[in-house]
């Protein structure tokens, strides 16, 4: 019994030992990372500040690397770009921005190729055909219907046409003047029906509409809250509000729909070029979709190879294929006119 005991308390010694070593070197290693300057990547970016910080976070709480963002426009993106190549200084590594910037950036000689296996992963239609940027999720414009109106009536429309022609529908919708996203949808239905469908669409539309809103979830939260009927929303603000428990149901546009995608490119001459890269495959990863669903952002992830694009609803929603190709003008005249002629009306 004495020779037993003894064993034991040996045993619990050796534990006692390891696990002091083990409490040492974990803080050794700690200190250690603290006191080594972390390393840092430099990102132009047209993301709301919002999104670049929980990013910005997440990745260096994973990967202990600093991911410096700079918020910008799309005009200054390209400014910088110009500029640093001029200067012969280059100060970002990467540019995360919205597929138009992207694709002059790409033009202007501002963004190298990267094509690794994620990249390749990538629809085609998602991506530069020479890989100088790669999209990695994308937010589609939907129909938000309320519950109770979807149990009320005998269908629910599911085309703009059909939304145009059906009856005594309360509708909210975001200017086109407004936001962004909103404007895209009024071009990406000019690019896909053409103007003289798309007026026609709007003008059916028109006596139908609520309120138009200033911001992208107003809409939705007037669906939530039974104030209309029916919504012209962006998916991931719908997905939002539907967490938060609002009686609401997504409808896809059988004809198609506009989307706004978001991508990322590797900066020509890139100083940090290997730490980029890495940070771009993080942001195709399911680690990167869980950071922004965790504070409750829903975009559709476009890399097949991950459990969030597997388990993501609507990610074979029907899009609009036809690219914009308006002048700033033509976009001027295009918009004006929808004012006086529908808006106003």
């Amino acid at each position: 019994m004495q020779r037993y005991t003894s064993l034991l308390l040996v045993a619990f010694m050796l534990v006692l030992l390891i696990a002091t070593i083990s409490d040492n070197l974990a803080g050794h290693a700690d200190r250690t990372r603290r006191e080594k300057p972390l390393q840092s990547i430099t990102v132009y970016t047209t993301l709301p500040p919002e999104h670049a910080g929980m990013l910005a976070e997440g990745y260096e709480k994973s990967k202990n690397v600093r991911v410096n963002f700079v918020p910008v426009s799309s005009v200054e993106v390209l400014q910088k770009l110009h500029q640093d190549s001029v200067g012969g200084r280059t100060r970002a590594d990467l540019v995360l921005a919205d597929r138009s910037t992207l694709e002059k950036a790409a033009a202007n000689g501002g963004l190298q190729p990267y094509i690794s296996e994620n990249t390749d992963s990538i629809g085609a239609s998602f991506k530069d055909a020479e890989g100088r940027w790669t999209g990695i999720w994308y937010d589609p414009v939907v129909f938000c219907a309320n519950r109770d109106y979807v149990r009320a009536v005998p269908r629910v429309p599911n085309t703009w046409m059909e939304l145009a022609s059906m009856p005594e529908v309360r509708v909210g919708i975001t200017d086109f003047l407004a936001a962004d996203a909103s404007a895209n949808l009024f071009f990406s239905m000019m690019s896909q029906f053409g103007d003289q469908a798309t007026y026609h669409i709007l003008r059916g539309i028109q006596p139908k509409v609520v309120q138009y809103s200033k911001y992208l979830s107003t809409p939705v939260r007037m669906a939530g809250m039974g104030e209309v009927d029916l919504s012209v929303a962006v998916q991931s603000e719908v997905l939002r509000y539907i967490h938060q428990g609002y009686p609401l149901q997504v409808i896809y546009p059988e004809d198609g729909t506009a989307y706004t995608l978001t991508g990322v490119g590797l900066v020509e001459g890139a100083k940090n070029e290997a730490q980029a890269k890495d940070f771009v495959e993080w942001l195709l990863s399911d680690e990167a979709q869980l950071v922004l669903q965790s504070r409750e952002f829903f975009f559709v992830p476009l890399n097949p190879v991950t459990i969030a694009y597997k388990s993501f609803p609507g990610k074979d929603v029907v899009l609009f294929s036809r690219p914009q190709d308006f002048s700033q003008s033509e976009r001027h005249d295009l918009l004006d006119r929808w004012v006086k002629e529908v808006r106003l009306q």
